[in-house]
């Protein structure tokens, strides 16, 4: 059998496991959002039962442990802007070969039971969808398909993500990136400069349309170099005067901490993050991934 046949099989069976792992993970969550919504049905359920229902069932929608690829720094924060319902918001950081590896930071609309299943379904379908296909423009219409369904009704079901593959090397690390309508990136470079990946901008929701249009863009990140990916939480934050971000304050934030480490940037704007109060009225996820210098 040769390298490239051994290739195509683990592949296979990875994707076969992904599969095996997604139905799985939807059973458990299926089953821990109808105990979920018995108990909040139970009147006699008390406040802290309900947060501690809902904590557990988030834990289950996020990795327990953020993976690294070899050589690069991760790090990652959640934010729950109400302790009594489960969010949207999802992230994950994952292998999909020797070389590369997938990353992915979105946000399902609404909250509660029928936004954490579908929460769990973008996830594993994402990982599945990796496995078979590199490119991430194709993972992301994979993904429509998969989330066309739960458009209906008077409750619809969609998400913004964006999703992306990185191959880290001895020089540098390469980047390709897919944005179906979530906010763009922000490539922090060790020069001390900090911008919008702006050719992220202008894809379209997945899973509210038949042929969305999605954006594409590759980048490499040198040593010292941070990609840091967020929330629409953060940036609509209600402040004094309106959003937080309507004049560009988060790139005006973070530029003022480059150059950095991923560690460090997530820190950063998790102190950001809670110094908002009762202004975060949405759930905020923060992912950075950095190639030390």
């Amino acid at each position: 059998m040769s390298e490239s046949d051994r290739s195509r099989d683990r592949a296979l069976a990875d994707a076969l496991s992904d599969r095996s792992a997604a139905a799985a993970a939807l059973t458990r969550s299926r089953d821990a959002l109808v105990a979920s919504e018995r108990a909040r049905a139970s009147e006699n359920l008390e406040g802290a039962q309900v947060r501690s229902l809902a904590t557990v069932l988030q834990r289950t929608l996020l990795p327990p442990v953020l993976a690294s690829p070899p050589g690069m720094e991760t790090a990652a924060y959640y934010h729950h802007a109400s302790p009594d319902e489960v969010g949207g918001d999802f992230y994950d950081v994952f292998p999909l070969d020797g070389e590369a590896w997938g990353f992915f930071l979105g946000d399902v609309s609404g909250k509660g039971a029928g936004a954490a299943a579908v929460t769990s379904l973008t996830r594993y379908t994402l990982r599945a969808a990796a496995v078979f296909d590199r490119d991430p423009i194709a993972v992301l219409q994979n993904l429509n398909t998969v989330l066309l369904p739960e458009f209906r009704g008077d409750d619809p079901r969609f998400c913004t993500v964006v999703y992306g593959t990185v191959v880290p090397s001895a020089d540098g690390a390469v980047v390709d990136l897919a944005g179906g309508g979530h906010p763009p990136p922000l490539h922090v470079r060790a020069d001390g400069s900090a911008r919008y990946v702006d050719d992220l901008l202008g894809g379209q929701l997945v899973g509210g349309l038949p042929t969305p249009h999605f954006t594409s863009h590759r980048l490499t990140l040198s040593p010292g170099d941070v990609l840091f990916l967020y929330s629409d939480g953060v940036t609509e934050a209600r402040v004094a005067g309106g959003r937080y971000d309507d004049s560009g304050d988060l790139l005006t934030y973070v530029s003022a901490a480059a150059p950095t480490t991923a560690t460090d940037l997530v820190e950063r704007v998790t102190a950001l993050v809670d110094g908002f109060g009762d202004g975060l009225q949405d759930d905020a996820a923060l992912l950075a991934l950095g190639l030390p210098r």
